[in-house]
């Protein structure tokens, strides 16, 4: 019969969650956006602090004249929650990789049928780094005010933030649909 032939939906919604996951962690880890800071005292009206996991940026809002590797005066890259993402973010990439290329192995299209304990251990195994980069996106988050910044300025969650929350959550979605593989295995038996 042909229903056995198809592809499940809960694998092909796994194969596309999570590298669009894994796409949004990826610019959200290496794009330095993660806090923004503005209205900085004695500076121009029209300066804004882009401050990443790895790098910080100045920008004129008016000249669009930008300039990266700036000064950590205050201490901002010897933060846990940013070293902690430091860490975490790209260990996060490097599991979803993995765990892409065990989906791709139990999924494979290109044979009669799929590996359903393979596809299940890869939404296992995807879960993970969606949980990794979730935990240091919403430390982050909840710090982003504590985090040092010259005083009176204004804090705002930056869209790297935004995109490793993103990431992660497609990631998580990614890992729990292909962890439904499981289902055909204990049909099987």
């Amino acid at each position: 019969h042909l229903s056995s032939m198809r592809t499940p939906t809960a694998m092909i919604v796994g194969l596309v969650l999570c590298p669009c996951g894994l796409l949004l962690t990826l610019t959200g880890t290496l794009a330095p956006s993660w806090r923004q800071v503005s209205l900085i005292p004695n500076e121009p009206v029209d300066l804004i602090l882009e401050q990443g996991l790895w790098d910080i940026c100045s920008e004129r809002q008016s000249s669009h004249d930008r300039h990266c590797s700036q000064a950590d005066e205050l201490g901002y890259f010897e933060e846990l929650p940013v070293r902690v993402a430091q860490g975490l973010m790209p260990t996060s990439l490097v599991l979803t990789s993995l765990g892409l290329v065990v989906a791709a192995l139990g999924v494979r299209c290109w044979q009669k049928e799929p590996q359903h304990l393979l596809a299940g251990i890869a939404g296992l195994v995807l879960l993970l780094p969606g949980l990794l980069s979730l935990a240091p996106a919403s430390w982050y988050t909840h710090e982003l005010w504590a985090l040092p910044a010259p005083a009176g300025s204004t804090l705002v969650v930056g869209y790297s933030l935004v995109l490793s929350y993103l990431g992660s959550c497609l990631e998580i979605l990614g890992g729990l649909a292909l962890t439904l593989s499981f289902h055909h295995c204990c049909k099987e038996r």
